[in-house]
C-alpha cells in the first residue's frame, strides 16, 4: 500500500535500519523506541492485524520474533525483552508489527502502561467461558 509506512520501508522507498530480512518479513529499529535497539517485526505483505496474518506465515513470523529476542540479548546484552503486539487499538501504524524492546533490570519500564482491574466474584468464570465458548466457533 503506498500510503502505509510500513510498506514503504519494506519496498526501500523510505530509508530503514533493517536488521533481518527474509522473503516474508522485514525487521527495523523504531524510530522512536522505548529503548535502543527497539525492534520492529513486519511481513512484507500488507497485513492491518494479527487476526489477518495468512496461516502460511505465523510460523516464520513467530520464529522470527524468537531470533530478535535472542539477538537482543547477545548483540545488546540486554537481561531480556519486552514482545508485544497492538491490533488495532493503540496500533500507531495500521500494518502488523511485533515489537522486542531489549530489557535490563531497573531500566525504569512498569510493567504495562494501562490501569489495572480487578474481577468481581465469580466473573471470572463468566469471561472464561465467553472466550471458550467464542474459540469454539470455527
Amino acid at each position: 500500500m503506498a500510503d502505509c509506512v510500513f510498506c514503504r520501508i519494506v519496498s526501500g522507498d523510505l530509508p530503514g535500519h533493517l536488521v533481518l530480512e527474509t522473503d516474508d518479513l522485514v525487521a527495523f529499529l523504531d524510530t522512536r523506541p522505548v529503548f535502543k535497539g527497539h525492534v520492529l517485526l513486519v511481513p512484507r505483505e500488507h497485513v492491518e492485524t494479527l487476526p489477518d496474518l495468512p496461516a502460511g506465515l505465523r510460523d516464520g513470523f513467530l520464529a522470527a520474533a524468537q531470533r530478535i529476542a535472542t539477538a537482543v540479548k547477545d548483540g545488546l546484552g540486554a537481561q531480556g525483552s519486552f514482545v508485544a503486539i497492538n491490533n488495532t487499538v493503540s496500533q500507531s501504524v495500521p500494518h502488523l508489527h511485533l515489537h522486542v524492546v531489549p530489557r535490563t533490570k531497573g531500566d525504569g519500564l512498569r510493567g504495562f502502561f494501562w490501569p489495572r482491574t480487578k474481577y468481581a466474584d465469580g466473573e471470572e468464570s463468566a469471561y472464561a467461558e465467553r472466550l471458550r465458548d467464542a474459540l469454539a466457533q470455527p
